[in-house]
């Protein structure tokens, strides 16, 4: 991170051991360390994020974190419910997963596709994004996970996005227009009354909706064994050393 941060502007995130996505203490003292670490290598606490699941527990850490000055990016957010949590949380930013939510639509009803006025998961940014504009929430949204340039260009306007370099060659390529698709003006005019969560809504909430449930769990899934993965390989280089130094 450290080394990264050296050759590009703004901010980057160092993500919390997925393995640990429900227990609030372990994810605190993680991101404490973690944070406490980058500062005492040289770090600029102001260009760190620290990345959370958005399970309870992990927004719940969250919120404790925020409240110390350690800014957080709430990752795996697939629906609303999610990402009013985080908010309320006063949560840094959140990474709410395009590709993923349409993917499963996908996977689940056929392999025909979506207009992108039907893409699910250009319709779940859009809502989180009008809800937040609507509340003047800060919180701000970093959509990512995408698939086409297609998806991108459908969230113009949005806070931030994480976009492969694939995808923004793509972009470079194209002479299509770019026209401001989310716009927090609009957003103030619609109908939409504030949600109020407690802790057993949002876990109702979340088992009503299949999409968010499945890829969250997959997503922690994923991210534990990359975890897993990336541990196995530091230790062999570390014996790698160890061996050639002895």
């Amino acid at each position: 991170a450290l080394e990264i941060i050296k050759n590009i502007p703004g901010r980057i995130s160092l993500e919390i051991d997925a393995r640990l996505s429900f227990n609030v203490e372990a994810m605190v003292q993680r991101a404490v360390f973690l944070s406490q670490l980058f500062e005492a290598m040289g770090g600029d606490k102001k260009r760190l994020l620290v990345k959370i699941p958005g399970t309870w527990e992990g927004i719940r850490a969250v919120e404790f974190l925020e409240a110390k000055g350690i800014a957080c990016n709430v990752t795996l957010i697939f629906n609303l419910v999610q990402a009013i949590a985080a908010a309320k949380a006063k949560a840094t930013l959140i990474s709410p997963f395009v590709g993923r939510i349409y993917d499963w639509w996908i996977a689940a009803y056929g392999d025909e596709g979506y207009s992108i006025d039907a893409d699910p998961g250009v319709a779940s940014v859009s809502n989180i994004y009008a809800y937040y504009k609507k509340f003047g929430i800060p919180t701000q949204i970093m959509a990512a996970s995408f698939r086409t340039k297609e998806q991108v260009l459908a969230l113009a306007g949005c806070d931030l996005l994480t976009i492969s370099p694939k995808l923004l060659d793509e972009l470079k390529k194209s002479q299509h227009p770019v026209k401001k698709e989310l716009d927090p003006a609009e957003a103030k005019k619609l109908d939409v009354q504030p949600i109020e969560l407690t802790e057993s809504f949002f876990r109702f909430l979340m088992n009503e909706d299949a999409m968010a449930t499945e890829k969250l769990a997959e997503g922690i899934r994923i991210f534990a064994g990359d975890t897993q993965i990336l541990e196995t390989a530091i230790t062999e280089f570390i014996k790698q050393i160890a061996a050639e130094g002895a």
